[in-house]
């Protein structure tokens, strides 16, 4: 009766001993598991630049057709580095057009129309508008320098929608002007917003040394954050 007794006592011991194996074991595979969770999860969330909540739009006016030192074009100077902007950023972009085209292709025509905007102060029309303008804190915007301004549809761009609290970054192409004080020009119009320095870019080497610009652009770039 003893010998029986004692092999159900041990029985029962082997029992209790495979109940704490099989316990442990459950709560080793738990904690990986948990961890490959947090992990899968981990690359679901937005770059901190998209997780702020904070949107870019770049905006330009760009002119192809004949241009000073390159000759004929068929992607404008300020829409080459439109594009680098965007492609760095991954802005969305919207391109001023106007809604009636009197714009010439020669240069020397061309030079003249914008000469008689800027002394008439026009505001020519714009063929679409930006929708929903307030989902966007930082507007790029582009445009070449025609004597020593914006073009004035820059400015019917700039009247048409309420920036306050948002932050301008300009970029212009030129031909020895600079930026010819468009910061300032700027920042008379939309008095609620912050405008930053002005990239100023030589529009011929948009077009025969673009690696070059990228380079530059890239510079301010990290240099505007």
């Amino acid at each position: 009766m003893k010998r029986i007794i004692a092999i159900v006592a041990a029985l029962a011991l082997l029992l209790a001993l495979a109940g704490c194996s099989a316990n442990n074991g459950t709560k080793e595979t738990t904690a990986p598991a948990s961890a490959t969770t947090a992990q899968a999860e981990g690359t679901k969330t937005d770059t901190p630049e998209k997780a702020s909540g904070s949107k870019a739009l770049v905006v330009y006016f760009s002119r192809t057709g004949e241009q000073y030192g390159v000759g004929v074009i068929e992607k404008g100077n300020t829409a080459i580095v439109a594009d680098m902007i965007v492609e760095q950023t991954g802005a969305d972009s919207f391109e001023i057009l106007p809604k009636t085209d009197n714009y010439p292709t020669t240069y020397k025509e061309l030079t003249d129309v914008a000469k008689e905007e800027q002394n008439q102060n026009a505001r020519p029309s714009i063929k679409d508008t930006v929708q929903n303008l307030e989902q966007y804190d930082t507007i790029y915007l582009g445009y070449p320098i025609w004597w020593g301004d914006l073009p004035m549809i820059c400015y019917t761009f700039l009247e048409s929608y309420d920036f306050s609290g948002k932050t301008i970054i300009p970029f212009c192409t030129h031909e020895g002007s600079g930026n010819a004080g468009t910061q300032s020009k700027i920042q008379s119009v939309v008095k609620n917003a912050t405008v930053k320095e002005v990239l100023a870019i030589t529009g011929t080497d948009t077009q025969k040394d673009p690696d070059s610009v990228k380079t530059t652009v890239t510079g301010w770039l990290n240099g505007s954050k």
